[in-house]
């Protein structure tokens, strides 16, 4: 008999919390979910690598499934689970049209980070060296994956209220299939330590992530050399996980910019700097790193993208500028002057109390869910082009897993 309260989760990778925001967020719709009585299994293709969160512990059970594979069809028949969470359009993509052959009645949930496509295409536009219009994203094809699995699915979450209006003003997305669950965060419950006893520019983010690898590589070539000819004694500390050769190849001691690799505790990293510097040039979605600086009182320097959606009309705790003189001058105001120091880290708690607590959005998910579950019938019959999308893709798709599941059957014997 299926318990009340069954949810998957199909993860994109098992969750690393330490190593990325990505990992992070995971983690807290795990616990919004359990602590409202849902039990939960987690499947994934990926393996368990050295940093993954150990779920057993949390009386999670994990499973490892397979691409192109009927096993799949039937470990989610025998789970029957009622909620079905994907994690990234790519994992929806794979597995929906299984989830909605085997498990019709499912609420199906996408998960997406952040608005991929967008991500991509301003990373081409930086790439190119042209500007980026939001226009591009109507001849993306990365787009057109995107915005249809948003379709398929009965709810997306989104952490920018900004990429929903983007969704709703460019590709005229339905607003009851986007939801807006921002990255929770809140100040640290500690004494911090004061302007004086702080030292040091630090940067902080996963190397897998490229607008992290891009934004280390302007920060070497372009924004500390200038902040370094005005604080010569200030070291940049650059922390994160999977380092690449090329991000080792910048540690330059002669220069005060140091790769120090993966963080053990970012938290304590990031409260005994002074600045945090993350000059993002292309991305979407909140940024984990500039949360995570306001909740441990540490001013930041940023970029609009950087910045986007993230403060709402609160005063930004520091500086954002998108000019690498004007980013420099302002670091270097910022990491002198201790009453705007005091003032910008205060801007920072405030963007938390009002922003990102816990408290603020929990209850009206949960109820939000509730209410899909007792009306996804009707829901679903709302959403035409969602199901005009999953017949035609399921269709498509279905037959080239299958062709693709006899291929590999006939190569194994």
């Amino acid at each position: 008999m299926q318990k009340s309260k069954r949810l998957l989760i199909i993860g994109f990778v098992l969750p690393e919390p330490k190593s990325s925001a990505a990992g992070n967020r995971m983690m807290q719709l795990i616990d919004l979910f359990q602590s409202n009585g849902y039990e939960i299994t987690f499947a994934s293709t990926a393996q368990n690598l050295e940093f993954s969160e150990d779920l057993s512990v949390l009386g999670i059970e994990t499973k490892t499934i397979e691409l192109n594979s009927e096993t799949f069809d039937v470990f989610v028949s025998e789970l029957n689970p009622n909620i079905v969470l994907f994690d990234r359009f790519m994992v929806e993509e794979q597995f929906g049209w299984r989830v909605s052959e085997q498990c019709p009645n499912a609420l199906k949930i996408l998960n997406t980070e952040d608005l991929h496509s967008l991500r991509f295409e301003r990373q081409q536009a930086v790439k190119e060296n042209r500007e980026f219009h939001f226009e591009d994203l109507l001849t993306s094809d990365m787009a057109k994956r995107e915005i249809a699995s948003l379709y398929r699915c009965d709810v997306s979450l989104f952490v920018s209220k900004f990429e929903m209006e983007l969704l709703k003003n460019l590709f005229h997305i339905p607003e009851n299939l986007i939801y807006h669950l921002p990255i929770f965060a809140e100040k640290l419950n500690e004494d911090l330590p004061n302007f004086d006893e702080r030292n040091d520019f630090v940067f902080i983010g996963n190397f897998l992530h490229e607008p992290n690898w891009n934004a280390v590589q302007y920060l070497s070539e372009t924004i500390f050399p200038l902040i370094h000819l005005q604080l010569p004694e200030a070291k940049m500390l650059v922390y994160g996980a999977y380092p690449s050769q090329k991000v080792l190849q910048l540690h330059k001691p002669k220069q005060n910019f140091y790769i120090m690799g993966r963080a053990e505790s970012a938290f304590k990293v990031v409260k005994n700097a002074k600045v945090v510097l993350a000059p993002i040039r292309f991305g979407a979605g909140i940024k984990g790193k500039l949360l995570e600086a306001m909740q441990c009182g540490t001013p930041s320097i940023t970029t609009s993208i950087g910045a986007e959606a993230m403060n709402g009309d609160l005063d930004w705790n520091g500086f954002v500028e998108n000019e690498p003189n004007k980013l420099a001058t302002k670091a270097v105001e910022l990491y002198n002057d201790k009453n705007l120091w005091k003032k910008s880290q205060d801007n920072g708690f405030q963007i938390l109390e009002k922003r990102y607590k816990k408290s603020l959005f929990e209850s009206n998910f949960i109820d939000m869910i509730s209410s899909l579950h007792s009306n996804l019938e009707e829901h679903r019959k709302m959403n035409f082009i969602g199901m005009m999308l999953q017949h035609h893709f399921n269709s498509s798709t279905k037959y080239m897993s299958k062709w693709i599941e006899e291929k590999n059957r006939k190569t194994n014997y």
